[in-house]
């Protein structure tokens, strides 16, 4: 069987990373096509993931940019796709490919777990033949996107769950980054400043960089997304803050992390999954997902960067075991039609 996964955000390279390992075990053929956008590039050539970019980077924060870049990537990958005649599309959060694929006459999955970026998920889910998502997501919430109830396959959990199968954290990537464990190691995420779904500025994130960055006691790690952002955070010229040049292995830093601090989602849930404590500085409107863990104890929504408990980790744990298997069977039912 053919298949084609289309990647175009850094957080997609993970989640594939197993399922393309257990397809190609099962003796499928699988094509990646990706997207030059934050490090999702350098975490595929990281990964020994084969790609081909397709179309432009992205579009940027505005709707006009959003649109333009998506037609023109729209035309590319149907000209990539249209002689190499996959059997399955599959993407987490890329609405160009069910669009591409279903003009192809392709079935494919459209996954996501955030339900509120609703723009992209309106394009996504009225393309795809399935709808992937968690567990946690209400019907309620995903009819008005049109993933109706026949169209829809959930898993149980968290996709970090089954992407952190049988992770282990490599310590070398703290020295790697010249950190001192003596001094508690925070790792914290930027907010996703062109993401349509975070118009809200918050200063709340300022306050978080400086009450780090200022503390001697502290190494804190910030990944930003964009050149952009990078370029900020150095001008701070905050002392305890750490800004990598290049992508890093964040999953072994946010295991070994004392602390997470994130805007994102993704980061987020990773933190949970590998027992290190997080917050929440995220300034849209919370997801499913995200609530659950909220009430469970398990993510903690940062109100003011006093609020912060700097702090060594008391203990932690192994990832959450949850086969891929699962996850893979869910994305595959665009098989049945």
């Amino acid at each position: 069987m053919r298949v084609w996964i289309d990647v175009t955000n850094s957080p997609h390279v993970v989640f594939f990373r197993p399922l393309v390992s257990l397809l190609e075990s099962r003796g499928h053929e699988v094509t990646i096509t990706a997207r030059d956008f934050a490090q999702t590039l350098e975490l595929l050539r990281e990964a020994a993931l084969t790609h081909t970019i397709v179309g432009p980077p992205h579009g940027g924060a505005s709707r006009a940019g959003k649109a333009r870049a998506m037609a023109v990537r729209l035309v590319a990958l149907r000209r990539f796709a249209r002689p190499r005649r996959f059997d399955v599309a599959l993407s987490h959060a890329s609405h160009e490919l069910p669009l591409a694929a279903r003009s192809l006459g392709v079935p494919s999955s459209y996954a996501f777990d955030y339900e509120f970026a609703r723009a992209q998920h309106l394009l996504g889910c009225r393309a795809a033949t399935r709808v992937v998502v968690p567990a946690a997501i209400p019907q309620e919430r995903l009819d008005p996107l049109g993933a109706h109830a026949r169209k829809v396959r959930r898993y149980p959990g968290l996709k970090e769950d089954y992407y952190l199968h049988g992770f282990s954290p490599d310590p070398g990537v703290l020295g790697a980054l010249g950190l001192d464990r003596s001094r508690i190691l925070a790792v914290v995420r930027t907010p996703p400043e062109v993401s349509l779904y975070h118009r809200h500025a918050s200063p709340l994130f300022a306050g978080v960089l400086e009450r780090l960055g200022s503390d001697p006691t502290v190494h804190a790690v910030v990944l930003p997304r964009t050149p952009g952002q990078r370029e900020s955070l150095r001008a701070a010229s905050l002392p305890s803050l750490v800004v990598p040049d290049r992508a890093v292995d964040a999953l072994s830093l946010v295991a070994l992390a004392d602390l997470v601090v994130s805007a994102g989602g993704t980061m987020n849930r990773e933190a949970v999954a590998l027992g290190t404590p997080v917050y929440t500085t995220f300034a849209g409107r919370m997801g499913a997902v995200d609530e659950h863990l909220v009430r469970d104890g398990r993510l903690r929504v940062l109100g003011a960067a006093g609020d912060l408990r700097v702090e060594r980790k008391r203990a932690s744990r192994p990832a959450a075991t949850r086969p891929p298997d699962v996850l893979l069977d869910c994305l595959l039912a665009a098989l049945d039609g």
